[in-house]
């Protein structure tokens, strides 16, 4: 049987925390190069096709970039994290918008919110969800959220409120 996740100390729960975030970020690296391809192969303008090994190179690149940026904002502490882990994916669109340009890729029609959210994305790529990465990324990510979510539920609201007002 599974421990219960209130009952735990919060030393416990920062350790849970730090799995659910190593698997996000694991699973994060590995499909960003795939997610790359995805979206070259989707967007590109027939006769004009970027080399494969640029494609492969973009991939590895956005891999790269964002587990930096991912390690970075996880490790940090929950109060002092500053973005979510799809913001900091969202970045790396600029890796196949970068090589549909090059290869003169015609951007695609978007809506205005679409256009004011995310004016650097012509090519309609950023995900709205981890799944739009790669599917496997839906669990991982509503994991490390729900974790997230309770362990700053259990450090301010659980608290007694005289606590704050001595």
């Amino acid at each position: 049987m599974e421990s219960d996740p209130a009952a735990e100390p919060a030393s416990g729960l920062d350790a849970r925390l730090a799995e659910l975030a190593e698997a996000l970020i694991v699973g994060v690296v590995a499909a960003l190069p795939g997610w790359v391809e995805r979206c070259v192969a989707e967007r590109s303008t027939p006769g004009r096709v970027v080399p494969p090994g640029k494609v492969a190179e973009a991939g590895r690149a956005a891999a790269d970039e964002v587990e930096k940026r991912l390690r970075t904002l996880l490790v940090a502490d929950v109060d002092e994290q500053w973005t979510g882990p799809l913001a900091v994916i969202r970045g790396a669109v600029r890796f196949p918008t970068d090589l549909l340009d090059d290869a003169g890729a015609r951007p695609v029609e978007r809506d205005a919110d679409a256009e004011r959210l995310f004016p650097d994305d012509p090519y309609d790529l950023t995900p709205a969800a981890f799944a739009d990465v790669h599917p496997t990324l839906q669990g991982p990510g509503l994991a490390w959220g729900a974790a997230k979510a309770f362990a700053h539920r259990r450090r301010h609201l659980d608290r007694d409120p005289d606590e704050d007002n001595p």
